[in-house]
């Protein structure tokens, strides 16, 4: 078939490739008239494509994911029957296939079929292939080489933002230290300040003061003066 797999060009989807994986469009409205065959992308080292035989049967040591890159040099994964790409594609439909998204059978032996997490940046080359049972029956172009992306070497990572942070934690921890001292101050302000006004506001009892009686002589009634 004329149709050759590329990389997506969807608007809005991020991570197109990564260290592991990378996102292909779906065949939509490539294998019309082949309904009885089972589609399988068949991804390969960008020197093994030439190399591929298409009477290879998935699921088996020739082609399982678990022995790729070494001795296998391409596998079969994904594999889907053609009620999966329709055509006209629904409204709405995901019409894309990220390869490399399954860890949990990455080291699975009993699924040959992973479609794991590539083991290095590549470059790869991917097809699509339709069986009838074990014999092919159309496949299309190989995709031009894809390279994933590649993680960078620890002595290539910059240690300035890393300076920065620990400058930033001591400055943090000096500032800490200074704010709790200014609070225990506080604290010991306000609690001999409390004390100072409890004293200041006991009233000592005053003591009783007797007062003596007097009686003065002249005070006392005289006889009246008789005419």
């Amino acid at each position: 078939l004329r149709y050759r797999p590329a990389l997506t060009k969807k608007p809005l989807l991020e991570g197109v490739t990564t260290a592991s994986t990378f996102v292909v469009d779906q065949p939509r409205c490539v294998f019309t008239g082949y309904d009885n065959a089972v589609i399988w992308l068949v991804v390969a080292l960008d020197k093994a494509a030439s190399t591929f035989n298409n009477s290879a049967r998935p699921g088996t040591d020739e082609t399982a994911f678990q022995r790729f890159p070494n001795p296998v040099r391409a596998y079969m994964t994904l594999n889907t029957t053609l009620g999966s790409y329709p055509c006209p594609k629904p409204e709405g439909d995901i019409t894309v296939l990220r390869v490399g998204s399954e860890t949990s059978c990455a080291q699975d032996a009993t699924r040959p079929t992973c479609n794991g997490p590539l083991p290095g940046p590549g470059p790869y080359r991917v097809k699509f292939l339709a069986l009838e049972g074990s014999v092919p029956v159309a496949e299309t172009n190989w995709s031009v080489p894809i390279t994933l992306r590649k993680a960078k070497p620890p002595s290539s990572i910059s240690t300035t933002g890393s300076r920065h942070s620990a400058d930033m934690v001591v400055i943090t921890t000096i500032l800490s230290i200074l704010f709790a001292i200014l609070l225990a101050g506080l604290v010991a302000t306000l609690f001999w300040g409390s004390d100072s006004c409890s004293g200041s506001s006991t009233f000592s009892k005053p003591e009783s003061v007797t007062v003596r009686r007097y009686n003065t002589h002249h005070v006392y009634d005289q006889p009246a003066a008789r005419l």
